[in-house]
């Protein structure tokens, strides 16, 4: 499924949502029905809490105890709602995959994923190449990267998925790196699984393929060094903010404070360049940090100006 693994997690989101929409209308219909009002009052609780993952939980541990077969055998709507039960509680429906499939080959069945407007979460796993298939270039790659089919450098900058993806103004996106900030993780999982929409995870992923000289053991840390550096942002933004007046982007990267061009030495993508094509290598990693600088100026300008 590495080609269509939003389209997938889509079918099973609307077919999710499709079961938990009938179990509401059951529920509608049993409370205009005699039935024992305590049942009754357990099913608006529900039907109020038909979006919150908690809440629906807190819900469903209500209604279980008094959904009694023996009586209400007689009544065909509480037997389908009990046919159901397995859907009482809201589904969590994530699709995973890498870079190459979200920001390249992929592409199109995740912007039309986005572009449903469905409750489903999407995280990417970006390690800027196609690693699957052995390390080749992808639209992930940044420039200056040493990587197959770009055996002197990239050329050209990364793109912005996470950018792109605001523009449609209802889904929710995040940059993410484990290893900088897991608080700033979780605080943003949390918050794309609470929303009720689309939303979309990017999360800085170290791969074999980059060459960490100081050994993939120590990937958690190079995540570190990445933010350090300026070499990757954390960020949040989440269209609810603007139903409340504020600033839907959050920029949670702070100023860069270590060198841009000695993270991106610390790995061989990078520094074989100096070997393979030495006399091109200090322009290349010039365009490179001016790359990551433009961008920490785009995001700091989006976090003081609301725009998207």
């Amino acid at each position: 499924m590495f080609e269509d693994a939003a389209e997938f997690g889509l079918g099973l989101q609307i077919g999710v949502k499709q079961k938990r929409e009938r179990l509401s209308s059951l529920m509608e219909e049993a409370i205009n029905s005699n039935i024992d009002h305590e049942l009754k009052a357990a099913f608006k609780d529900w039907i109020d809490n038909f979006h919150s993952g908690e809440g629906s939980k807190a819900a469903t541990e209500n209604i279980l105890p008094l959904l009694d077969k023996n009586k209400y055998k007689e009544n065909k709507t509480i037997e389908e709602i009990i046919e159901l039960k397995d859907h009482l509680i809201k589904k969590s429906v994530w699709a995973f995959g890498g870079d190459g499939w979200a920001y390249d080959i992929g592409y199109g069945g995740l912007d039309h994923v986005l572009a449903s407007g469905e409750d489903i979460n999407i995280l990417v796993m970006d390690t800027e190449v196609y690693s699957n298939t052995g390390g080749q270039c992808s639209k992930a790659t940044p420039a200056a990267a040493v990587v197959k089919f770009a055996a002197a450098g990239k050329k050209i900058r990364k793109k912005d998925l996470g950018l792109i993806a605001m523009t449609y103004g209802y889904v929710y996106v995040a940059q993410i790196a484990m290893g900088a900030d897991m608080n700033h993780t979780v605080k943003a999982i949390k918050e794309a699984e609470n929303y009720k929409g689309p939303s979309l995870i990017i999360a800085y992923s170290p791969c074999i393929n980059h060459g960490i000289k100081t050994g993939m053991g120590t990937s958690i840390a190079e995540e570190k060094k990445a933010v350090e550096a300026g070499y990757w942002h954390l960020y949040r933004y989440n269209p609810q903010l603007k139903e409340e007046g504020k600033n839907p982007f959050l920029l949670d990267s702070k100023e860069p404070k270590a060198s841009y061009k000695e993270f991106i030495k610390g790995e061989i993508r990078y520094s074989q360049l100096m070997n393979i094509f030495p006399e091109i290598a200090d322009e290349m990693f010039e365009i490179s940090s001016k790359h990551a600088e433009e961008r920490y100026r785009k995001y700091k300008q989006l976090s003081e100006h609301q725009v998207l």
